[in-house]
């Protein structure tokens, strides 16, 4: 995406979500950013998520599938953290 610039969003608290995928969203409304941290560590953004589409997240019963279904192939994004290496025993 030639306008968007992804970088982590700091002006909004992540909000913890109960899934067994997701732990935290924040929301960007002013550049329509969807950040989504999962339980491996994982950070992701999504461009141009409306802000209905946000709110329909935080109401879903299954988060995760709501995630799947809704957000994760249908809108622009790219990793800000990938998941860490597993620890080797």
């Amino acid at each position: 995406m030639p306008n968007t610039v992804f970088k982590p969003i700091e002006i909004m608290k992540p909000v913890p979500v109960r899934s067994s995928s997701l732990a935290y969203v924040a929301y960007d409304s002013r550049r329509k950013i969807l950040q989504v941290e999962f339980r491996d560590g994982t950070v992701y953004q999504y461009a141009t998520v409306p802000v209905q589409t946000y709110h329909d997240l935080l109401r879903a019963d299954s988060k995760g599938s709501y995630f799947n279904h809704c957000i994760r192939s249908c809108y622009p994004h790219a990793a800000l953290r990938p998941a860490p290496p597993s620890a080797s025993v």
